[in-house]
């Protein structure tokens, strides 16, 4: 077998049939990594943070030396590890792996010199994870065709972006990227959100994958990535924030806008968020409470504190659907690229049904 070098590009390429191994600590790799990868860690975040201090205050060569002496021990149990990884995707000619540090350094070289001496195929990513990062930071700012769903809040366009999914149409679901639903009361029921970084890393690869489906289905790159569905958002979600090139192009974006009646999202708001904790919603509600006001928030409060949930989520879905609609109507060209669909109800596939019919506007 062989050590080979390889770009960013060929990297993701395999990537897609191959384990992918991040040898970084622990700690790095909690921070963000490379959507996928297995963490199989040269060192602990102590073991490195030794390692380190020795490269800086003593030598390179003794950084190496204490280095090898965590790695010696190791080196049994990684080989072990990698052999279950899932290889059924790759051909029968030996098995590949793919491996990445933070410079693409020593780190990484020591790995593949195990694994090759083993009997893998081995492939390191030239300039490691520094190099990815640029990657991802280079998706955003790629020509994109964005089809947007809007609505009022409760109008259920998750549903329908769902929906779209389910029907073979390409869409990105940020919320789900971002354990968050987007209002003060987006986390309730969800898991952790990632760090900024990590959700840059996930958005980054959904977008490339959009890319691969476009050229699969005869779209040669040449042209804006076309037809990709996606829910109207803030630019923050949570705690999290819209690469700004990526949100400018949502912003010019065609927007289909599910018109439903207020008391027919409010139901649907009562029955979605009803049966959450009340101290958990009281905490959402103090949240918002400046620009609430401290009457509209004492009396949400109130209502949910006496179990009226529809009377709380009246307040509130008059709040939000005034700060909606300043926001919508904010944008450039909004007028031209607004398409208002009439609908009943949050009833999702006959709302998806209605967008899928619709004209898209030409993009200016």
């Amino acid at each position: 077998m062989a050590i080979h070098k390889i770009n960013i590009t060929g990297f993701l390429e395999l990537a897609a049939q191959c384990p992918v191994i991040d040898v970084r600590s622990p700690g790095e790799y909690g921070h963000a990594h490379i959507p996928g990868a297995h963490n199989l860690p040269l060192f602990s975040d102590e073991e490195r943070k030794t390692v380190g201090t020795a490269y800086k205050q003593q030598s390179r060569e003794e950084a190496i030396k204490i280095g090898l002496d965590y790695f010696g021990v190791k080196m049994k149990g990684m080989v072990e590890q990698a052999e279950k990884f899932d290889f059924s995707g790759q051909s029968s000619v030996g098995k590949t792996i793919l491996l990445y540090c933070w410079r693409g350094g020593m780190r990484s070289a020591g790995m593949a010199w195990l694994f090759d001496l083993y009997g893998f195929k081995v492939y390191t990513l030239v300039g490691g994870y520094k190099s990815y990062r640029r990657w991802v930071l280079a998706q955003f700012e790629k020509p994109c065709h964005f089809q947007i769903i809007g609505g009022y809040t409760g109008s259920g366009k998750t549903l329908v972006l769902q929906e779209l999914g389910k029907q073979g149409k390409t869409i990105i679901d940020l919320e789900a990227l971002a354990n968050h639903k987007g209002s003060a009361f987006g986390a309730l029921g969800e898991q952790p959100q990632p760090k900024q970084e990590m959700f840059e890393n996930l958005l980054a690869n959904s977008l490339h994958l959009t890319s691969l489906k476009n050229q699969e289905t005869g779209n040669n790159g040449a042209e804006p990535m076309a037809g990709i569905w996606l829910e109207d958002e803030s630019q923050r979600i949570g705690n999290l924030q819209i690469p700004m090139p990526l949100w400018h192009t949502m912003r010019k974006s065609p927007v289909f806008f599910l018109d439903i009646p207020f008391e027919k999202r409010l139901g649907y708001l009562v029955e979605e968020y009803g049966s959450f904790e009340k101290e958990k919603m009281v905490n959402a509600i103090i949240r918002i409470q400046k620009r609430l006001g401290g009457l509209e928030t004492k009396n949400a409060i109130s209502h949910l504190l006496e179990n009226n949930a529809k009377e709380c989520f009246r307040i509130l879905l008059g709040y939000y659907d005034k700060w909606y609609g300043k926001a919508l109507f904010n944008r450039e060209n909004i007028l031209s690229q607004l398409i208002e669909i009439p609908c009943k109800g949050v009833e999702t596939k006959t709302n998806t049904q209605k967008i899928l019919t619709c004209t898209v506007p030409a993009i200016s």
